[in-house]
């Protein structure tokens, strides 16, 4: 995996990154799956003491699954963790620092606008080498795009707080976002879901925009609002006939993820 280029003295957090992969291979970071540079090394060393004290305040450990969802109109963006009772539980949120565009999805390659509905990131997706801090790509467009023929590429969730069509963070809170990120899918999460609403779709709210040209899609993404209201567990998402289709998953385990989850953060901040 090779290294940025634009940082030097990386000598420590490399001896350390390999230290841990010989001695934890199976629970640390893979070389193979989980990218890395020695940007995310020094976020995970600057993320360590404040985010395990924020952690263990709120009964949660680093490793734990990890949901995200984003509310445009509020500029929010919440970190949901997984629990040992296998829910998840809000552990923070945060404020987005940029994003470009009004109310409504994107639909367009240079539209400007940021996209809602429901993505899935893995380790692929994670981007320690951006020239925007630290990254990932929600995977825009996805099969409900793709079918309704909206173009574009290359949206993130990243730092630097300046973006066009993407989710800009301050570098301070993209440093946790990522931490909590990648310790999750280092620990065997394989995925984690992404979901982008307008608004917190109530019903009240929802009334408020009944001659918006999106309320029939935001009706659709309303039952995937209701389905986490309701379970606290993420959907299953699909895609039939032009709708996106809610269901229970198949399997929901959080027991892998209890047993105390260490990732490379806990030791690099020792």
């Amino acid at each position: 995996m090779p290294l940025t280029q634009k940082r030097k003295n990386y000598i420590l957090p490399l001896l350390v990154y390999f230290a841990l992969m010989l001695v934890f291979p199976a629970q640390a970071i893979s070389d193979e799956d989980m990218p890395w540079s020695n940007v995310s090394i020094e976020a995970y060393s600057r993320v360590y003491p404040r985010l395990t004290k924020a952690l263990s305040r709120k009964k949660f450990a680093l490793g734990n699954p990890i949901f995200i969802r984003i509310f445009k109109q509020t500029n929010e963006l919440e970190v949901w963790l997984g629990t040992n009772n296998n829910r998840y539980e809000l552990f923070k949120t945060y404020i987005i620092c940029y994003r470009s565009g009004s109310l409504g999805p994107k639909t367009t390659e240079g539209d400007r606008q940021s996209p809602e509905g429901f993505y899935r990131i893995g380790a692929d997706q994670m981007n320690p080498w951006s020239k925007y801090h630290l990254a990932f790509n929600l995977g825009y467009p996805n099969e409900y795009d793709l079918l309704h023929q909206r173009t574009g590429s290359g949206i993130m969730i990243h730092g630097r707080c300046s973006s066009v069509g993407c989710y800009a963070m301050t570098d301070y809170f993209m440093d946790e976002i990522y931490s909590l990120a990648d310790a999750a899918l280092a620990h065997g999460q394989i995925t984690f879901q992404v979901h982008i609403f307008p608004f917190r779709l109530t019903d009240k709210n929802l009334t408020n925009y009944k001659t918006s040209r999106w309320l029939p899609f935001w009706e659709n993404l309303k039952q995937g609002y209701d389905f986490f209201e309701r379970n606290r567990i993420p959907p299953q998402v699909t895609v039939e006939d032009g709708r996106y289709l809610f269901s229970m998953q198949d399997k929901i385990s959080f027991a892998y993820y209890s047993e105390s989850p260490r990732s490379a953060t806990s030791y690099l901040g020792k």
